[in-house]
């Protein structure tokens, strides 16, 4: 998790971001932070003015990673269905659920604007940076979908967000794979080419 060129800012918002992913908010302590971190109570108050401004560090970096690893996927070669696709099978900790996702669950980051800002943002630009790729594929004549490119972002969007509490639910990744397999089989037939 940690090398040992990290800084100890690096590391108490590393530890923040596994700590908020696997307890919630309300479970992720200073102390648990200090102790995964291996930083001690000075160091952690000397970086952040408390718990909050290092949970926030640490959600927008969440946050971060999760764009550009969608981005990557979203802006490779092929049709947009291809670049759709690419997004759906990215790997992914499904088992361990969103790391953004699942902050949408946690009543004390939803409770507090600031908190809940880069949540919002972030699934706000995955849905948007969806709707353009299925719009490129309205306006090359690859897709003859009659459904409107937000509606189908939204539709993965929620798909992929469903997957995970559904791998979740059942322990198994293959309740995920299947929500994503049917999507794509959905999509499928919308595009006339799939490189």
């Amino acid at each position: 998790m940690y090398t040992d060129r990290m800084t100890t800012s690096d590391r108490l918002i590393e530890a923040t971001r596994e700590l908020l992913w696997e307890r919630g908010y309300v479970g992720t302590s200073p102390k648990a932070i200090q102790q995964a971190a291996g930083a001690g109570q000075g160091s952690m108050y000397h970086h952040f003015a408390g718990k909050p401004d290092l949970a926030l560090a640490a959600i927008r970096r969440t946050a971060d990673e999760m764009r550009a690893a969608a981005e990557t996927a979203l802006s490779g070669g092929g049709s947009a269905y291809a670049r759709v696709e690419a997004y759906l099978l990215r790997e992914r900790a499904v088992l361990r659920g969103c790391p953004v996702g699942r902050l949408t669950m946690d009543p004390d980051v939803m409770a507090s604007e600031e908190l809940r800002a880069p949540i919002e943002e972030t699934l706000d630009w995955l849905r948007g940076r969806l709707t353009s790729v299925f719009q490129e594929g309205l306006d090359s004549g690859e897709s003859t979908a009659s459904l409107e490119p937000a509606e189908l972002a939204a539709t993965v969007v929620a798909t992929v967000q469903g997957g995970y509490v559904l791998a979740r639910a059942s322990g198994s990744p293959a309740a995920f794979d299947s929500a994503v397999h049917g999507l794509l089989g959905l999509l499928r037939p919308l595009s006339s080419r799939t490189d």
